[in-house]
């Protein structure tokens, strides 16, 4: 178990960017009215915005592209002041070269400037912000972009009545700052490698490499098919882990950091689906008014859920006055954690389509 806790850097910023194509889980040919109505009703996604299969243009990267091109103009920063970027993103441009390489050229930052990707899904945003903030807290690196996104409709099967309603795409962006005077971010960290199978694309990479077998769909009964190249999700492994680990990281990070619950704004989840939210939600106890959710218009985006919420549920609090919150992310891996964040009038732009 890893706790850190790091001074010196402030977050000045959130934006966000999502595909302009909405998908109604009500006009899935895959479900019968009535079947689709209680899936909705359990899972709590009504619609997401995911890219089409057919745009070779519109990759996690672009969303990215935008979401950060509107976040330094707003905040009027210089793209030659960026010092570190990361992207935390499992559905990059390329296998190689590093997606981030690509993006500070696309945006213009230095040749100075430090580049690199992070593979990591659901908890992504935790360990970027942990990553980005301990780079920059010595001084030696002034501002920073932190990306955070997957497009994981393009990985799921159509035909995959399992994943088919719940994943949504988007891109994220958080602009960060040394300041002496920052009050600390506290983190919480940690890993569960036995259950790496829960969610997994099996076809992919170099364990299993990608033959034109790995396109040939299999039927697993219950409405279910998918090929090897498809991500595989197992619903009641992910759910045993997500009600355990969610609410103990919270209370952990209550603990050791002396946190009064109560003196927490908002509690920001990954918003994997509504009915393990909620059981989070009631285990910890807390009130409704503080634990939003956007699952109804964007389902699961994975690593961009976070700040996807900031940006969607939160803008204009995050923007008007400080704000006291607690993030907590859990999902592939297995892996998860939690940051405290004092957030002191942010800049955060409306929501972006493309």
């Amino acid at each position: 178990m890893a706790f850190l806790s790091i001074s010196n850097v402030s977050l000045r910023g959130v934006a966000a960017c999502v595909p302009k194509r909405i998908v109604e889980n009500r006009d899935l040919p895959l479900f019968a009215k009535d079947e689709a109505e209680k899936v909705i009703a359990t899972i709590g996604v009504e619609r997401r915005r995911c890219v089409a299969e057919d745009d070779e243009n519109c990759c996690t990267s672009d969303f990215c592209f935008h979401a950060a091109n509107r976040l330094l103009e707003d905040l009027k920063w210089n793209a030659s002041e960026i010092d570190v970027l990361i992207l935390v993103t499992q559905t990059q441009d390329y296998r190689n070269p590093a997606t981030a390489c690509i993006l500070q050229d696309r945006l213009g930052l230095p040749l100075n400037c430090i580049a690199f990707d992070v593979s990591l899904g659901c908890s992504g945003y935790i360990y970027g912000l942990t990553l980005i903030s301990s780079m920059m807290q010595t001084g030696a690196l002034k501002k920073g972009v932190l990306m955070v996104g997957d497009t994981l409709s393009l990985v799921s099967s159509p035909e995959d009545k399992s994943r088919a309603m719940l994943f949504g795409d988007a891109g994220t962006v958080t602009a960060l700052e040394f300041d002496s005077a920052a009050k600390p971010m506290e983190f919480q960290l940690a890993t569960d490698g036995s259950g790496y199978q829960a969610i997994i694309t099996p076809h992919s990479a170099f364990r299993h490499r990608v033959t034109p077998e790995s396109f040939i769909m299999e039927d697993f009964g219950n409405g279910i098919k998918r090929a090897p190249v498809h991500s595989v999700l197992d619903a009641m492994e992910v759910f045993s882990f997500g009600i355990s680990r969610a609410p103990q990281s919270v209370k952990q990070m209550w603990e050791h950091y002396n946190i009064n619950p109560d003196v927490i704004d908002y509690y920001l989840f990954h918003q994997a689906n509504k009915f393990l939210n909620e059981r989070i939600r009631k285990k910890l106890k807390l009130p409704p008014e503080k634990v939003p959710y956007n699952l109804k218009d964007f389902g699961n985006t994975s690593s961009a859920s976070v700040p996807l919420l900031m940006v969607t549920n939160l803008r204009e609090q995050l923007e008007r006055r400080p704000t006291n919150i607690l993030c907590c992310a859990f999902g592939v891996g297995l892996s998860w954690g939690s940051v405290h964040l004092y957030l002191d009038k942010i800049v955060c732009p409306p929501l972006l389509e493309i």
